[in-house]
This record gives structure tokens, sequence and C-alpha cells, in this order.
């Protein structure tokens, strides 16, 4: 890579930008397009209920996106992060492609089968999160990560928004823009990220470094577990709210495309101001530990307020959930870059990733069958299950801290 951090930085910004409009184009569309769009054969597969096929389709690409985030990341940590990331966005770019075409067919199975290489592809995004840790100290892990986190929440501001007012010319549309997005992607790694250095050969094949060299190989050190936990529920509750507020807004407001856009934007433009101004600076008084317990407990909170309230309220609500979903998501990676990065950067980035995704498909097929009593349950499940993440983390932290100290001690002796 150029020596110039800033560049750097200002390039893998560039990609998480675009590729995140690529993932964010048609999130406003697949609620309206199962649940009110005239019937077809995608929609009515075998004669399920749309919002059963709906559950499974918001689950099979973060499935998808599990499995990659697994490997990605920690192949990239042997390959080369370069060379990683370009082939998962050529594979992204496809997956879209093909999407599109599953929706011209009206083919479920193919529809469900190009979101699934599609997420596959898509967990190069722990490659970013590395190469922008892997910058300190020239400029600040908090900081790096903050700023590639201000323009993942910028795509996903601006995504929704193009999708909502998109999907007027047709949803297959909709996603062969996405493909688009992650063409222009591709292009820029292509031309501004150099070569990776020569890897130095090592005796191990392909199929050893992926048995051996993935991130959920982590979990076996025990200090990592309790941060791990609460992660999972954490996340576990937050897809709750992510995949399932379009369905409460078409089941209670019969909301379209460009309102459930307009709810996202109010969402991601907090997140936005709070991750470019805040996550910093709260990370060096506090430390991430505090920050993510209140933050966490702040977000259960308002996720059980939610849909108790009218459409203007919940604008006002969205914004609050995202300045704290901002916060507790530029901590939770600050903290494993810092005391678990020397187990590889790759690795650490995608057990992140991948935890994410696994509670996106539990969730997902759970709340798709609980949305169809009442999509209010799946909303007041996140709350009681961001709730409990509080709980398993204030148990632990006495370790946690234990940890931490241990860490730094080590740390400094190493320096010396």
């Amino acid at each position: 890579m150029k020596n110039n951090p800033k560049i750097i930085l200002f390039v893998i910004m560039l990609v998480s930008f675009l590729g995140t409009i690529g993932i964010a184009l048609p999130y406003p569309v697949l609620a309206p397009y199962f649940i009110e769009h005239t019937a077809n054969e995608l929609t009515h597969f075998m004669g399920f209920h749309p919002k059963m096929l709906l559950g499974f389709s918001l689950a099979i690409y973060p499935l998808g996106m599990l499995i990659g985030s697994i490997y990605i990341g920690a192949l990239s940590d042997h390959y080369g992060r370069r060379r990683v990331l370009l082939i998962s966005l050529m594979g992204s770019v496809l997956g879209y492609m093909l999407t599109a075409l599953a929706i011209y067919h009206e083919s479920f199975l193919f529809f469900i089968f190009a979101r699934f290489v599609t997420g596959i592809c898509e967990g190069n995004i722990a490659i970013a999160r590395a190469i922008a840790v892997e910058l300190h100290p020239q400029i600040d892990r908090t900081q790096g990560l903050s700023l590639i986190y201000t323009a993942t929440y910028s795509g996903w501001m601006l995504g929704p928004v193009l999708g909502g007012f998109l999907m007027v010319f047709g949803v297959a549309e909709v996603f062969a823009m996405a493909g688009i997005g992650m063409a222009v992607a591709l292009v820029l790694v292509w031309f501004l990220i150099a070569k990776d250095r020569e890897v130095k050969k090592q005796e191990t094949d392909f199929w050893h470094t992926i048995r051996n060299n993935n991130s959920m190989s982590l979990l076996k050190h025990k200090e990592i577990l309790p941060i791990f936990w609460f992660y999972f529920l954490y996340s576990m509750g937050l897809n709750a709210f992510y995949d399932f507020y379009p369905v409460w807004f078409v089941d209670y407001f019969h909301a379209d495309g460009k309102t459930i856009a307009l709810a996202t934007t109010c969402l991601t433009v907090v997140m936005i101001i709070i991750s470019v101004l805040l996550v910093t600076r709260l990370q060096r008084v506090y430390g991430e530990i505090k920050v993510i317990l209140i933050g966490a407990l702040v977000l259960a909170t308002l996720l059980f307020i939610q849909p108790f309230l009218g459409i203007y309220q919940a604008y006002v609500i969205f914004a609050m959930i995202g300045g704290i979903i901002a916060l507790t998501n530029g901590m939770v990676p600050s903290f494993l870059s810092s005391y678990f990065g020397h187990l590889g950067q790759g690795k650490v980035m995608g057990l992140q990733t991948s935890t994410f995704c696994i509670t996106n498909v539990i969730i997902a097929i759970i709340g798709g069958v609980l949305s169809i009593l009442d999509s209010v349950y799946v909303l007041l499940l996140g709350s009681l299950l961001v709730f409990s993440s509080v709980t398993v983390l204030w148990r632990n932290r006495k370790s946690q801290y234990k940890m931490m100290q241990e860490q730094s001690i080590n740390l400094t002796k190493s320096n010396q």
C-alpha cells in the first residue's frame, strides 16, 4: 500500500461508503415488495406466507456474509488485503446482477442463491476495518475506525434514500444499481490501493489455511468470550430492529419505500454526527467498557419505547437510537483491536462481522415467524436481547478490566 496513511484511509472510506450504498439500496425495497407488491411466484413461492419468505430472504444474505466474514478477514492476513478485497468485490458485483436477474424471472430459489453469494462476498468489510486499525499509530485506532464507520453510516443514509426513490423504476433495477456501486468500489481499489507486498510462501495450502486460520478460532481464547457474548446478544437485538422496523412501518402506517428511507435517514444522520464528533473523545475519557454498558442500556430502553409511538414521534426516537448505535459500534471494534489485535487484525474484525451476521440470520428467521402475529413483538424482543447483553457484560466487567490491565503491563514490558 502507499505510504501516506491519510490516502489509504480516504480510499478505504470511499470503498466502505460505496459498498454500503450497494448493501443499503435494496433495504427499503424488500418489505413493500413482499408484503404489498402485486403477488407473483417469487413473493408467494409454494404458497408460503410472504412474511415468512421475507424473513428467509433477510436471513440468507447475512448467512452468506457470516461465512464470508469468518474466512475473508483471516485470509487477508495470509494472502494480502488488496488481493482478497478485489476478489470479493468482483463477487459482489456478480451477486447483485444475479439478484436482479432472479427478480426479472420471479424465481425465489434463484433470488435466494444470488443473495447468498452476495453475502459471502460482502464479508470483506472486515478487511476495511483491519486496514484502518493497522494505520495506528500514524492515525489513532479509534479515530480511524470512527471514520470508517462514518463512511459506512453515510452509505446507510444515502443507500435507502436512493433505493426508496429508485423503486419506481422497478425492484430489479434497484439491485442492478447496487451492483454498479460495487463496481465503482472495485475500480477504486484496483487503481488507488497499491499491490500487497510479496507474502512469504508457506508450506500450508489454501484448504489448510481455511481450516486453521479463521475468525472463529479466536473463541478458544477465554479472555475474548465476555465481549463476544455481549456482542452476540447486542447484535441479535439490534438486528431485530434493523430488519423489522420496515415491516412495522408497513404494518402500522402502510409506509412505502420513500417513508422507510426517510426514517433510515433520521437514524443515520445522527450516527454520522456522533461518530465524527464524540466516539473518539468518549473513548479517551471513559474507556470502551463504560461507554458500551451505558449506551447499550439506553438503546434497550429506546427500543422498548419505539413501538408504542406514532410515526412522527418514531422519527425522533430513530435519531436518538442512531446516536447510541454509533457510540457502541465505535467502541466494540476499538476494544477488540486494542486487546486482541495481536491475534490477527483480520481475524478480529472478521469475528465482529461474523457475530453480527449469525445473529442477523437467527433473528431474521425468528422475526419472520413472529411478525406474522405482530411486528411489534419482534421489536420488543430486540429490546429484551439488548438488555440481556448489558447484564452479561456487567457481570463480567471485572474480568475484562483485569485483562485490560494485564495487557497494558505486557505492552509496557515489551516496549522497554
